[in-house]
């Protein structure tokens, strides 16, 4: 089976499998991890675990996709869509933001910039989990402010991204690079203030 053939089956233990992984990444990390404490805490044999993930990757990309999709769920759950843009955005700012600077959305981008190459599909998938889904849903509540009149804007999806990198600047590049690894509230205030402030100035109306 070459690198490009990786699939990942599912079947009875599967979520069982999953499971043991997350507690184990979460707590070791993608690199302390070991396919033997995987197994151990799922409670599985290993021939189980590589049955489903013929590869750690693999496992952890699955792991890290179900816990975006779940944090992305639980961030818009909180989102009024008749509440007005500064306040909804500073609250999806608040969430994104949370999410870049943690370890988990870390480990995540760190995989990806180091395995796409061989495993394009591992970047997708978080595409897909991730920043796709936030996407998704800022378009969503940017359809119903523009129903209001409280925004006017022509590109949905631009702006979108737009404001999501907007989210990053400074304490993303910082963390990536290991120039910081620990923000204080005071700095994470001051990028979100800066992020809603600038939006609105492009599209507020």
């Amino acid at each position: 089976m070459t690198d490009a053939t990786l699939t990942i089956k599912k079947g009875r233990k599967f979520d069982q499998v999953l499971e043991g992984a997350r507690k184990v990444f979460m707590a070791d990390g993608f690199e302390g991890a070991s396919v033997d404490e995987i197994a151990k805490a799922a409670q599985v044999s290993k021939a189980t675990l590589y049955s489903y993930f013929p590869d750690k990757r693999f496992l952890f990309m699955e792991m890290a996709q179900a816990e975006c999709e779940a944090q992305a769920a639980t961030a818009f759950e909180e989102i009024n869509l008749d509440n007005p843009p500064r306040e909804v955005l500073t609250l999806a700012a608040n969430r994104m933001l949370g999410f870049f600077l943690s370890d988990l959305g870390q480990q995540v981008f760190r995989i990806c910039v180091a395995e796409t190459d061989r495993f394009p599909e591992l970047g997708a998938k978080f595409y897909e989990s991730g920043p796709l889904v936030v996407r998704e849903m800022l378009v969503g509540y940017f359809t119903a402010a523009i129903s209001r009149n409280e925004l006017k804007i022509d590109d949905l999806d631009l702006a979108a991204d737009q404001f999501g990198e907007l989210c990053k600047t400074t304490l993303f590049p910082k963390i990536v690079f290991g120039v910081q690894r620990e923000f204080s509230q005071k700095e994470i205030d001051r990028i979100i203030k800066g992020a809603v402030d600038m939006f609105m100035a492009r599209y507020g109306t």
